[in-house]
């Protein structure tokens, strides 16, 4: 035991007189990397519903729900809880409406409804949650 507390003793002074190596997390913001993949942007002007995005991510994130395709009216359904930003739906939209940014990068709630997010008209989401009540395959039972 003598041994084993002798070889410790050097780190323990080291780390008396050194500053901690975390930082001061929530009273000093952190600095946001660069090329971060964040939470996911779309512009409605330059989707046209095909649904690709959806049929491509690998963690179902997503759900396209085309209300009129004519008067371009379609709402994107993005579960932030079940993205694992991987960018895929980024890269499989041929029309660049899908980007991830890095700006809102703290991703934290209390509540699981707060990671659901819908995009779109407010009318035209109204519509669809009326129609098709949100349902969760992803929570058991």
């Amino acid at each position: 035991m003598r041994k084993r507390f002798g070889t410790m003793l050097p780190d323990i002074c080291r780390s008396l007189f050194r500053r901690p190596a975390t930082g001061d997390y929530p009273f000093v913001a952190a600095v946001t990397p660069e090329r971060l993949r964040g939470r996911l942007e779309w512009d409605p002007a330059a989707c046209t519903g095909c649904g690709l995005c959806a049929m491509d991510c690998p963690a179902s994130a997503l759900a396209v729900a085309v209300l009129d395709r004519k008067a371009r009216r379609f709402v994107l359904q993005y579960h932030l809880d079940r993205c694992i930003f991987c960018g895929q739906c980024v890269v499989s939209c041929r029309q660049g409406c899908l980007r991830m940014t890095g700006t809102p990068w703290e991703l934290a709630a209390l509540t699981r409804e707060t990671f659901v997010t819908y995009f779109g008209d407010p009318t035209d989401v109204e519509q669809v949650l009326a129609v098709k009540p949100e349902e969760d395959p992803g929570t058991p039972g």
